[in-house]
């Protein structure tokens, strides 16, 4: 299952109807729940055997920030002092006192985290974030309030009874009052009003903020290309703020021809370059990179190969030459390799071998081979019987 599929259940009713106009409950839309996500063990486990450190975690209570002080110790890393480190005895025992737990930016440090806010960024085409909140038992849960993103509510464990208001597009209505259990989600636009409050047992739920790129962004960069004009850097007759009369004609006239740029401007730049930067600048998966960075697989036609879990490969054509979008760089190629990167775009697992139609020198296949293991796209693995892929 897709990760907005997990987020929203059936993904076409829910772009056609909930996505950006209204907030909207899915009961199961996991089924099974979102355990392989954040389970209260593994809160436990990050709190106690890994010195997380702030700003990665905090701890709060009836809506108000406890000091980094009373939860976080000290020590040294090599000849450095470290502060921030979690000092579990004491998050302990906040805990048990009603503190919630917030574990931000999980996107960045949990392996299962990342793969699924990957996951629902290409699909999405929105910058996605993940912070989870654990509340003990009979603790008082967040005051209304509302985000500036989008955001989905992920029940990870537990109960949590949420108060959830109209969202600023939505026709008025009463608010939602709901007690969501493991495998819910809850979807709330920007800016819609919510509240979450006790509960009788242990809750962790993942919040995941939407940053959607608005048609205002993307109009602003087509204003700073059409801007490039270097008449638009005349400078306002002096004097004019004692008498603006004689400028509105020209001010008209300057309107005009900055509406005609605007206008000329090649949209279809606009919006492929902000896709290129989009597919170039997110954090990199490369779990398995340094171990074989630190042992180099020798590489052949019987090597198996298989695109990295999460792993991003889109091609464009640039300036007469490849240029593969990474996920978090870009890699330029020369243009007569397209037809064996689109192979490997489209293959989950393949022999080097089996690009000797479009590449038939077993030397240039290797090279490229070694070449997309460093850049994190292909790990050299055996082969799972199932694939599919010939073994011969």
């Amino acid at each position: 299952m897709g990760a907005l599929a997990r987020c929203a259940g059936d993904v076409g009713r829910f772009l056609a109807d909930d996505w950006a106009r209204r907030a909207s409950i899915r009961r199961g839309a996991t089924q099974g729940g979102f355990g392989d996500l954040l389970t209260l063990d593994d809160v436990d486990r990050f709190l106690t055997t890994r010195a997380l450190r702030t700003p990665f975690f905090r701890l709060v209570q009836a809506g108000q920030r406890i000091a980094e002080a009373a939860y976080t110790r000290s020590g040294r890393a090599g000849s450095r002092d470290v502060t921030g480190i979690a000092d579990p005895a004491a998050v302990a025992s906040l805990f048990e006192g009603g503190a919630t737990i917030v574990l931000q930016g999980l996107h960045r440090w949990s392996e299962p985290v990342m793969r699924f806010n990957r996951s629902l960024e290409l699909e999405l085409g929105h910058p996605c974030q993940v912070n989870a909140y654990v509340t003990p038992a009979g603790a008082q849960g967040l005051e209304l309030h509302h985000d500036p993103h989008d955001v989905f509510v992920l029940q990870a464990f537990g109960h949590k009874r949420w108060e959830v208001h109209p969202a600023p597009r939505e026709s008025a209505r009463p608010p939602l009052d709901v007690d969501v259990e493991p495998g819910d989600t809850i979807y709330m636009p920007a800016g819609t009003p919510h509240a979450a409050s006790a509960q009788a047992t242990v809750s962790g739920h993942l919040t995941v903020g939407v940053h959607v790129t608005s048609w205002r962004d993307v109009l602003a960069g087509a204003w700073t290309a059409a801007a490039a004009d270097p008449s638009l850097d005349d400078p306002v007759p002096a004097g004019w703020v004692r008498d603006s009369t004689g400028l509105v004609d020209e001010l008209t006239d300057r309107m005009r021809l900055a509406t005609e740029r605007l206008l000329l401007t090649d949209a279809s730049g606009i919006l492929a370059d902000r896709a290129d930067r989009f597919l170039s600048v997110r954090a990199q998966l490369a779990r398995g990179s340094i171990a074989e960075s630190a042992s180099p697989t020798e590489v052949d036609d019987a090597t198996a190969l298989r695109r990295r879990p999460g792993s991003v490969c889109e091609i464009r054509h640039r300036d007469g030459s490849l240029v593969l979008l990474l996920g978090d760089r870009r890699l330029h190629l020369p243009a007569w390799l397209e037809p064996a990167m689109r192979h490997i775009s489209e293959s989950e697992a393949f022999r080097l071998g089996e690009l000797a139609d479009v590449v038939p020198d077993a030397r240039s296949r290797a090279v490229l081979a070694r070449r997309l293991i460093r850049e994190g796209l292909l790990t050299a693995a055996p082969l799972d019987p199932d694939s599919g892929v010939d073994r011969r």
